[in-house]
């Protein structure tokens, strides 16, 4: 028969190894799920913020994380990127917080779509959102239009279909997400903004805070709609990892914007050019070959007006054919102008919220540059390859030489300084003056100074 102490402290022990059983359970759910993801967007949204966005969620999928938070300083962005993000939020399997940061950021246009499609939002103290409404479709940009002061310019009908849909879209998010439909109204249609504070008091914002910890602090517990179902967020004591941008991300948030990517198309160009006309050079030809795939790539991510484009191409052409013929300018001063017009209008307005348009010092720089390359180098470039040899077998043509010795129509003649073997129909004696008129191999073809 067993003792009573032996059998107690059988069943003692079996309890405290189920009890350390459930710990290392519940501590390994606790390892795997409550981490929450921090992505970094900060300027012009662009492909770039949304690849970056596209892998947080893609990880947080993989890592089974409790939320991701989106950290967002921003004056605007593309609407197809902006419109891909508020997609992938809106069907993320995770919660996404969007985090208005730090003191002094802001979520204008673009950025307020983000705040409203967002499962929870924050903002930093000195923050501010808004100002939503669409760019100038008509004119030109950055011109302002004539106004009657005595009644008010009435949108036009394009203006008003732009309004009204993205009135509809900021509506939507905030019927999805419980947040105030009459800011949402304003901030497209009067350009309203909010500060941090008052955006929590009318319903915008959830969380005013003043770091990244304090925000899951004050979110866990919470709850949200993830895909259909409410979700309870644990993220007070959930570890922060960031999420660093790969290489392709870093690329093209380097050269997806209007300045570089025109500055990448012109060294494209004209590298190609130098290399065709300096065979074996190799340095123009593999930046130009790099310059011009690369400015593709970011062509290929901007709302591109492809008139304008065929415009600035024109105008680089014909500033080179003013190098073949040169004159009185006309080629010339007609490529620049084209040049001008299109780098002024190569990207569409009503691609982006916000200001989006190679900027003034950048066209007029790139126009005096590629002037002075038309102009200047490549012409001097053509000018050498037209001038006659210097050097070499040509320049004996029409050289002054001395016979040395001569016999039978032919003997041996001094040539700049050189011994060369002659022939000819005339017979000559040393000492006499004779001019080269052709070369025949290693033997010259002289004739009677």
């Amino acid at each position: 028969m067993v003792p009573v102490v032996t059998r107690f402290a059988a069943v003692r022990g079996g309890m405290l190894a189920l009890v350390l059983l459930a710990a290392s359970l519940a501590g390994a759910q606790a390892a795997s799920g409550d981490k929450v993801l921090v992505v970094e967007i900060k300027g012009a949204i662009s492909v770039a913020a949304q690849r970056q966005v596209t892998r947080a969620i893609e990880q947080a999928r993989k890592e089974n994380a409790s939320a991701i938070l989106i950290q967002l300083d921003t004056p605007g962005g593309l609407v197809t990127s902006t419109r891909d993000i508020i997609r992938d939020i809106v069907a993320a399997p995770v919660p996404v917080i969007v985090y208005v940061s730090p003191s002094g950021a802001r979520a204008a246009s673009a950025g307020t779509f983000l705040v409203y499609a967002s499962h929870l939002a924050a903002m930093a103290p000195g923050t501010n959102l808004g100002a939503a409404t669409p760019v100038q479709m008509g004119g030109i940009p950055g011109v302002p239009q004539p106004k009657d002061d005595k009644k008010p310019a009435e949108p036009s009908a394009a203006e008003r279909k732009s309004i009204n849909d993205v009135v509809a879209l900021l509506r939507s998010l905030g019927q999805m997400r419980g947040r105030n439909l009459d800011f949402a109204d304003k901030a497209v249609r009067e350009a309203a903004t909010l500060t941090g504070e008052e955006a929590q008091k009318q319903g915008v914002v959830e969380i005013v805070a003043g770091s990244v910890a304090d925000v899951l602090a004050q979110a866990d517990g919470r709850k949200v709609a993830v895909g259909g179902k409410d979700q309870m967020l644990s993220t007070r004591e959930a570890t922060m990892i960031a999420v660093i941008p790969d290489w392709r991300t870093k690329l093209l948030g380097v050269i997806a914007g209007p300045n570089i990517a025109v500055i990448l198309l012109l060294i494209g160009v004209y590298g190609l050019l130098f290399e065709f006309w300096t065979p074996g050079a190799i340095v123009p030809g593999v930046l130009g070959g790099i310059c011009l795939l690369l400015a593709m790539i970011a062509l290929s991510v901007l709302p591109v007006h492809y008139g304008a484009l065929g415009l600035l191409l024109l105008g680089v052409a014909l500033m080179i054919g003013e190098a073949f013929t040169p004159g009185v300018g006309a080629l010339g001063i007609g490529g620049l102008a084209a040049f001008l017009v299109g780098a002024f209008f190569l990207f569409e307005p009503e691609g982006a919220d916000f200001d989006l348009r190679v900027s003034l010092p950048v066209i007029v720089g790139a126009a005096i540059a590629s002037a002075g390359l038309s102009f200047l180098v490549l012409g001097a470039a053509i000018r050498a390859r037209n001038r006659p040899a210097a050097v070499g077998g040509d320049d004996m043509l029409g050289a002054r030489g001395i016979v040395l010795d001569w016999q039978d129509g032919q003997g041996h003649v001094r040539v700049h300084g050189e011994i060369w073997q002659a022939r000819s129909d005339r017979n000559f004696k040393h000492g006499d003056g004779v001019r080269v008129r052709r070369r025949e191999s290693l033997t010259l073809i002289v004739e009677s100074e």
